[in-house]
């Protein structure tokens, strides 16, 4: 799972730039806390429906959720 650590890490990143918690977060895009906490931990990926959302709660693009 090393390739989804950039994920992961930006994720988190931004959530605490933001000053938000992940069941806002996860409130947000429409999915359980545990489903968002799983993204930040690198267990699984969103979809790409929810890779928009994302992108779009903090206002970046689908390559700065995923570059490192």
């Amino acid at each position: 799972m090393q390739e989804l650590y950039p994920l992961a890490k930006n994720l988190k990143t931004l959530r605490l730039q933001y000053g938000y918690t992940q069941q806002y977060v996860a409130n947000q895009i429409g999915i359980t806390c545990q489903s968002y906490q799983a993204y930040e931990w690198g267990v699984t990926v969103p979809t790409l429906q929810n890779f928009i959302k994302l992108a779009r709660l903090y206002d970046v693009s689908l390559d700065d959720l995923i570059e490192p």
